[in-house]
């Protein structure tokens, strides 16, 4: 079936197959493309983490089905201009020829068919619609649940592609923190009654991880202590990572993001230090910065060449220079990139093997398309190292890296009621917004950066934590820092372990005086969340209201005296930490009255 399905495909194809089978398809392309063609579905929607290899599996299936004549042209629709042109490049290198620069008309006799992006149907969809009324249309629709992006764009898709003969969607990121439905995308109702996308093959991160087609990834997660002013005047400060209301989290992370502060050079300076040890093993990895803005962008960029002494590629827009300076970097061997949104999804820069999560933007579905920038493996054990800021959310992310997610389409019945997909759709929605335009609202939020210093926070790996807190520069952090570029999956476990091992015993010899950094274990520090910390308030308030009717003291002075006993701010500014210690204070209070 294989030689058959890809009977005239270059021996070059695909020119990123692993470990030296270049004429080979993976065993998944061939696995789905085994059940297409025993299927021959009209629809199919095919989920495949970020790097496994979805455009090969698309334009594999598109050659057979041109050459058994099933259909007779191919139209690829994909989420921006430089990615239909990156689909035209790959098409011809196997020789199916498609026209990047299709706007109307008809096409010359010389294409095989058209790469469009969803922005282009959305605009001229009955132009789409009699192409495929025309002639047997093959349609592939990239990262389909772009076509769920908007309410008309996904009515374009379906007036324009409903006479189509075949469809093949693709996704790496099929689920959404929406519920607009993804067309030509089949749902089933679970015994919940909600519907969820189903996929018709799925091939996600942990299969590819074991499967060595993608590279592990080595998140380093950095602390800190942030000062800000709000428009009131008042001036607030927090650890990074820290239990704070949802307004606070935002500031904290703004501020740690300002490249006027200490943060942002602190973590840039580690990430080039981390890249300069993977480019031992890889001499050509690049490094990737994702910014929130383009006046971030730009300042970042000036940090690295203070930092290195090399020009980063600075990557700002939709643009065909902004294309050109993708394909450029990427063909090259410079250290840094710096981006704003553009290399965020399907965008192919294998080389790129460290990265910096420098945006404020909080979605799964943004994360996860960012971190699948890092992870196409080129050869085996290869590995990719991403720095974030120690913010629960993104921690989360991190740490479920290999659960594999569907689209969910309906929102719980009840109030309340448990969704793990849709976890505040405002705030994601209005991260996104921010993101997409300038709407003015940024000038108007009562907030100013003032300081921020940074704080070796922990590595997460595989759904584990390891290391301690420690300065930057320090000993401590050079040793997760030096972590070899080149290593299997099981030995990038061993070696973290033994790291955190090694600075558990250092830190015991050190004397009191010095250990001013939090000295206890990763696994030993949970971010807590929102709901862990209501619980823990929730708990103390129980605990005093008991302890008043045995003391007969008032809530207040309980408090008071808590505070003043155990120390630290009021229970609604409390850490987790600090509210337990308060907690087993007025046990212990009220144990010693019995």
């Amino acid at each position: 079936m294989t030689t058959t399905a890809s009977h005239h495909l270059s021996p070059a194809f695909p020119g990123r197959a692993p470990w030296g089978t270049a004429n080979k398809l993976r065993a998944w392309q061939e696995k789905a493309l085994e059940r297409y063609l025993q299927e021959q579905p009209r629809d199919f929607l095919a989920v495949a983490t970020p790097g496994a290899g979805k455009t090969t599996f698309a334009l594999t299936l598109a050659s057979w089905l041109l050459h058994h004549h099933v259909v007779q042209q191919v139209t690829v629709v994909a989420p921006t201009e430089h990615l239909k042109k990156q689909w035209a490049d790959a098409a011809a290198r196997i020789g199916i020829k498609l026209d990047p620069e299709y706007s109307a008309g008809p096409l010359s006799k010389e294409y095989h068919g058209v790469a469009v992006t969803y922005a282009g149907v959305g605009v001229r969809p009955m132009l789409h619609r009699n192409r495929c009324e025309q002639r047997k249309t093959l349609v592939i629709l990239d990262e389909i649940h772009h076509a769920g992006d908007s309410k008309s764009w996904g009515e374009a898709c379906l007036e324009a592609f409903e006479p189509a003969a075949r469809r093949l969607a693709l996704t790496g990121t099929p689920f959404r923190s929406d519920t607009n439905p993804i067309p030509f995308v089949a749902y089933e109702e679970g015994q919940d009654g909600i519907r969820r996308s189903s996929a018709d093959y799925t091939y996600g991160y942990g299969n590819a991880l074991g499967d060595g087609v993608v590279r592990p990834v080595i998140f380093l997660s950095y602390s800190g202590n942030m000062r800000w002013r709000t428009k009131a005047g008042d001036e607030v400060a927090a650890k990074l990572g820290e239990p704070m209301t949802k307004d606070a989290i935002s500031q904290a992370w703004r501020t740690a993001l300002d490249p006027r502060g200490d943060w942002m050079p602190n973590v840039l300076r580690a990430a080039d230090q981390r890249l300069t040890e993977v480019r031992k093993s890889i001499p050509d990895a690049g490094g990737l910065v994702i910014a929130t803005d383009q006046d971030q962008a730009r300042a970042y960029a000036k940090l690295i060449r203070e930092i290195t002494g090399a020009k980063a590629t600075v990557v700002l827009s939709d643009e065909a220079a902004a294309s050109r300076r993708i394909d450029d970097f990427s063909a090259s061997d410079e250290r840094w990139m710096v981006a704003v949104r553009m290399v965020s999804e399907g965008v192919d820069v294998p080389r790129l093997a460290v990265g910096v999560y420098a945006t404020t933007i909080s979605t799964p579905l943004f994360f996860a398309q960012a971190v699948g920038r890092f992870v196409r493996s080129r050869r085996r054990g290869e590995t990719a190292s991403v720095f974030l800021p120690t913010i629960p959310g993104l921690l989360g992310f991190a740490n479920e890296m290999e659960l594999e997610r569907d689209h969910v389409l309906d929102k719980p019945k009840k109030e309340g009621e448990e969704d793990p997909y849709a976890e505040s759709e405002k705030e994601m929605a209005e991260a996104e917004r921010e993101l997409d335009e300038d709407t003015g609202e940024q000038d108007m939020l009562p907030f100013e950066a003032l300081e921020s210093d940074a704080v070796f926070d922990r590595v997460l790996y595989d759904g584990a934590e390891f290391g301690m807190q420690a300065h930057p520069g320090s000993e401590e952090e050079q040793d997760y820092l030096g972590i070899p570029g080149l290593l299997e999956p099981d030995q990038v476990q061993m070696l973290l372990q033994k790291r955190q091992a090694r600075q558990i015993a250092h830190s015991r010899k050190k004397p009191d005086s010095e250990a001013d950094l939090l000295e206890l274990p990763a696994d030993r520090r949970p971010v807590v969340s929102h709901k862990e910390l209501l619980e823990l308030r929730k708990q103390l308030n129980t605990m005093v209201g008991a302890y008043v009717h045995q003391s007969g003291k008032p809530h207040g002075v309980i408090h008071t005296e808590l505070r003043r006993v155990c120390g630290g701010p009021p229970s609604a500014e409390a850490t987790g930490g600090q509210l337990r210690e308060r907690i087993r204070k007025v046990q212990e209070w009220a144990t010693r009255m019995r």
